[in-house]
């Protein structure tokens, strides 16, 4: 078994750094002035997306380590795009995306990591996560009537303390066994989100996605924002760290993400398997014999 290396991950202005305290105000939802414009990202990004499918083929081949992408964010950030147009080149028998949903009576009946364990990626495979087990210390948190289906009666500061323990825990474990985390949080304005919302009143075409549980979840907005702010001090560790995607614009945080997901693989120093000396002395020989075929 593998382990990564010490620090496979990049170094990035959108790290958000381990046990430290984080201000979601002092996280950007939109590109700087030094960041590259739209048509440069988009220019950058068909580029990215082409080198990422030539490294999952090597990543695949290697087969030494595995990978989990876990995307979180605000209702309309953007994550099945992005998770469709970064990925869209990959083989899909090596890249697999599980949506993680309201959980059944079943998932209910275990622990809150239960249903994401047998969704983890395989050696050599890439495995995404649209939404994740950090759905419990988020919705739950802003909603803990949602314990109650879980056996729980009440929430406590000790539950969630509880909770962040066992997701750091869960996650070295898995780093330490040769699967590397990459966490994305979306940030994405309130502003924003309105202009989309609305977009999907709008457009026939996109009504399909408008949900208005979504709508009525922005009265808790500054709630959400005070649990994604403790959930990224209490997880973003150098086994499994947290990236701030700015949101607001879709190019850029795709643009963001790809170039993230290609350093990582790069710094593993991938390399395919040798062939067996015997069989590669014969291969002059099994070359003619197919021509003579």
């Amino acid at each position: 078994m593998k382990k990564p290396p010490a620090s496979p991950y990049p170094e990035s202005a959108f790290n958000i750094p381990c046990e430290t305290q984080v201000a979601i105000k002092d996280w950007p939802t939109a590109p700087n002035d030094n960041q590259p414009d739209k048509a440069d990202c988009l220019a950058e990004l068909e580029k990215a997306v082409e080198k990422i499918s030539d490294l999952q083929q090597l990543f695949y081949a290697d087969g030494r380590f595995s990978l989990l992408l876990i995307f979180q964010g605000m209702d309309a950030a953007g994550k099945d795009s992005i998770v469709r147009q970064v990925m869209k080149a990959t083989d899909p028998g090596g890249c697999h995306a599980h949506y993680f949903k309201k959980p059944s009576e079943e998932e209910l009946s275990h622990d809150f990591l239960w249903r994401c364990q047998d969704k983890l990626p395989r050696k050599g495979h890439i495995n995404v996560f649209n939404r994740s087990y950090y759905e419990e210390v988020l919705i739950v948190k802003v909603h803990p009537e949602l314990l109650a289906p879980q056996g729980i009666r009440e929430a406590s500061e000790c539950l969630w303390a509880q909770r962040y323990e066992s997701i750091r825990q869960f996650e070295q474990h898995l780093f330490n066994n040769g699967t590397l985390v990459l966490k994305f949080w979306l940030n994405l304005s309130k502003d924003e989100q309105k202009e989309r919302f609305l977009k999907r009143l709008e457009h026939p075409h996109k009504h399909w996605k408008f949900a208005l549980a979504d709508v009525q979840e922005r009265a808790h907005w500054d709630a959400y924002e005070q649990a994604y702010a403790t959930m990224l001090e209490e997880t973003s560790r150098p086994w499994a760290p947290w990236y701030a995607i700015p949101a607001d614009k879709k190019y850029f945080a795709k643009y963001a993400i790809a170039h993230i997901i290609i350093e990582t693989l790069e710094s593993l120093s991938l390399r395919y398997p040798e062939v067996d000396p015997a069989l590669k002395k014969r291969f002059a020989e099994i070359r003619q014999a197919l021509l003579d075929d």
